[in-house]
C-alpha cells in the first residue's frame, strides 16, 4: 500500500528522492527492516499475553528428558512471525500482483490450520490437537488452490506464466524444463504438504526452525529477484516470470521476521512458534518454489528439512518392519527426528542448531551455484 502512496506522490508532486520507492531492491530492504521492527515490538506483547492465559508448551514424552524443563514456555508464537511477514508484505509489495496474493493466501490459510491445532492442544488440552487427517485436508486444499490457479488461470497471476504453467526448471541443465501436464496439480499438493510437515518436524530445538527458514528465505529472495529480471534470467537461462520480483519483497519480510522471532526463540527460548508458525512457514517455502518454478531445487535448498523428514520415515518404517519380522521393534537412530538423535549422542542443543545452520548455508550456496553450473 505504501508502494502506491509513494508512487502517487512521486508522479503528482515530484519531490526529490521519491523515485527510489519503485525499485524492488529498496522495497525489499524496507520490508525486511519493517518486519524486524514489528517482530521486536510485537513479541514481548504476545509473550506476556500467552503467559497471562497460561498458553504454554506441555512436556513431550517423545522428546529427550532434557526437554522437560521447556514445559510451560509460551507457544503459538507463530502469530508473531506471521504478523511480521504479512504486514510488511502488504505495505511494501505491489498488492495488485497475483503472486503476492497467492503467497499471502498460503500464509494465512496454513497459519489458521496451525493455529487451530495449537488451540486444541494448548487451550482445549487435547493432546493430539487437530486430528492428523483434518490437518492433512487443510494442507491439501491449500495445495489444490495454488496448483489449480497456476494451471487453469495463469493469466490471473502473470502474463508470462502461461508458458510454464505445468513445467518446472531442471537444476544443472540449460534451457530444460520438465512438463508434468495435468499431474502438475498433484505435484503442487505434494510439495506444499511435504514442506509444511517437514518444517513442523524440524521445529524441535530452540531457534532451529526459525533460523533455517531465514536462510532458505534469503535464498528464495535472490532467486525471485533474478527470475523477475529479464536480463538476469536470460543470462542464467531460466524462465523469465515478470511478476516474481515482488516475491523477493515477501521473502525479505520473511527473513526479517525470522531474525526478529529468533531473538526471542534462541536458546533458552522465551517463546515457541508452535504449529501456527511451522506449518505456515513450511507451506510458504514450498509455495514459493512452485511460484518461481524451482520445485526440483527443494531437495537441495531445503536439505536440512529433508534430512529431518527422512530420518522420521526411516525410523518408523524400520521399527514396523523389525517388529513384524522379529516381534520386537528396532531403531536405526537413537531418536527421531534427526536433531534428537544428536541430542541423545550428547551434543548440546546450541551446538546442534549452529551446525545445522552451517549445513543450511552450504546448501544455500550450492543451490545458487546450480544457476551458473548449467
Amino acid at each position: 500500500m505504501l508502494y502506491y502512496l509513494f508512487e502517487y506522490i512521486h508522479q503528482t508532486l515530484h519531490p526529490p528522492g521519491f523515485g527510489i520507492f519503485k525499485y524492488i531492491t529498496f522495497r525489499a530492504g524496507a520490508a525486511a527492516v519493517t518486519a524486524l521492527i514489528i517482530a521486536f515490538w510485537l513479541a514481548p506483547k504476545v509473550i506476556r499475553l500467552l503467559k497471562k492465559y497460561q498458553i504454554g508448551e506441555e512436556a513431550k514424552v517423545e522428546a529427550p528428558k532434557s526437554h522437560l524443563n521447556k514445559a510451560g514456555t509460551p507457544t503459538m508464537g507463530g502469530l508473531i512471525i506471521l504478523g511480521a511477514i504479512l504486514i510488511p508484505a502488504l505495505l511494501w509489495a505491489d498488492i495488485k500482483n497475483g503472486y503476492i496474493w497467492l503467497i499471502i493466501f498460503v500464509t494465512a490459510a496454513l497459519g489458521c490450520v496451525g493455529f487451530l491445532d495449537d488451540y486444541l492442544k494448548v487451550v482445549k488440552k487435547k493432546r493430539r490437537g487437530l486430528i492428523e487427517e483434518y490437518k492433512l485436508i487443510g494442507q491439501i486444499v491449500v495445495g489444490l488452490v495454488v496448483g489449480g490457479v497456476i494451471y487453469f488461470f495463469p493469466q490471473w497471476i502473470d502474463v508470462d506464466l502461461w508458458k510454464y504453467k505445468s513445467s518446472t526448471t531442471m537444476p544443472f541443465f540449460k534451457n530444460m524444463e520438465l512438463d508434468f501436464g495435468i499431474l502438475y496439480i498433484p505435484m503442487v499438493v505434494f510439495i506444499i504438504t511435504a514442506t509444511s510437515n517437514a518444517v513442523n518436524l524440524t521445529d524441535g530445538l530452540d531457534g532451529l526452525a526459525a533460523g533455517l527458514v531465514g536462510i532458505v528465505g534469503l535464498t528464495l529472495a535472490i532467486i525471485s529477484y533474478i527470475s523477475g529480471r529479464f536480463d538476469l534470467s536470460q543470462y542464467l537461462t531460466i524462465p523469465f516470470l515478470r511478476g516474481t520480483g515482488e516475491l523477493s519483497i515477501y521473502c525479505a519480510a520473511l527473513v526479517g521476521a525470522s531474525l526478529g522471532f529468533l531473538w526471542f526463540n534462541s536458546h533458552p527460548a522465551q517463546v515457541f512458534m508452535g504449529d501456527t508458525g511451522s506449518l505456515a512457514l513450511g507451506g510458504v517455502i514450498g509455495a514459493l518454489c512452485v511460484l518461481i518454478k524451482k520445485e526440483l531445487l527443494l531437495p537441495t535448498l531445503g536439505g536440512v528439512f529433508l534430512m529431518e523428514t527422512v530420518s522420521v520415515i526411516i525410523q518408523r518404517s524400520y521399527f514396523k518392519y523389525t517388529k513384524r519380522k522379529y516381534g520386537e521393534g528396532r531403531r536405526i537412530f537413537k531418536m527421531a527426528p534427526l536433531h534428537h538423535h544428536f541430542e541423545m549422542l550428547g551434543w548440546q542443543e546450541p551446538k546442534i542448531v549452529m551446525r545445522f545452520y552451517i549445513v543450511a548455508i552450504i546448501l544455500m550456496i550450492l543451490s545458487l551455484a546450480t544457476f551458473k553450473v548449467r
